[in-house]
């Protein structure tokens, strides 16, 4: 009779175990969370940004000397909101991975608008995160180049390569796009 009771309690055992290792899933939580508040900080920054460079242009505080600047800041508001994509992708895509599928997005009757979140694997939601990175790292820089002065031949030839890599960097997103 002892016998018949041992696999009984290891099944028991075994089934509280894989039950406790279920619900520990729950601790991605955490991530999901905290990726969604900085998404919202990054688009109220973001917002913040353009409404200074929107207010300063309202004011009649620019010229031609601090054109760059605000340009600068508008493009720097492009990237915090680029940001909080990111964040927002990424938590969007821990939950429907770890936790379970977004209902409200299964319910909405545009198969576009289905499609933009759907991440079912890990590699999916690697690629798009990369993809909204890479354009974000584009911004960047263009927002660096647009301060940029060009003195010398060499300049010239350094600020030319970098125009160049934003485009291959931005043929290769599309590219990647349609595979």
């Amino acid at each position: 009779m002892g016998d018949n009771r041992t696999p009984l309690r290891k099944a028991r055992l075994e089934r509280r175990f894989e039950t406790a290792i279920w619900r520990f899933r729950l601790i991605t939580l955490i991530p999901v969370v905290m990726s969604l508040i900085g998404s919202v900080s990054c688009f109220v920054l973001g917002t913040y940004e353009e409404l200074t460079v929107l207010g300063k242009v309202v004011q009649g505080q620019f010229t031609y000397a601090n054109s760059t600047l605000l340009i600068g800041k508008v493009v720097g508001g492009i990237d915090f909101y680029l940001i909080g994509i990111a964040l927002l992708i990424f938590g969007y895509g821990i939950y429907e991975l770890i936790i379970s599928d977004i209902d409200v997005r299964q319910q909405d009757n545009s198969q576009e608008r289905r499609n933009l979140l759907n991440i079912e694997s890990l590699d999916g939601l690697k690629q798009k995160l990369t993809k909204v990175i890479i354009v974000a790292l584009i911004v960047t820089a263009f927002k660096l180049m647009v301060s940029f002065e060009v003195k010398t031949i060499t300049e010239l030839l350094q600020y030319c390569a970098g125009v160049l890599m934003l485009a291959f960097s931005a043929y290769l997103i599309g590219r990647t796009g349609k595979h």
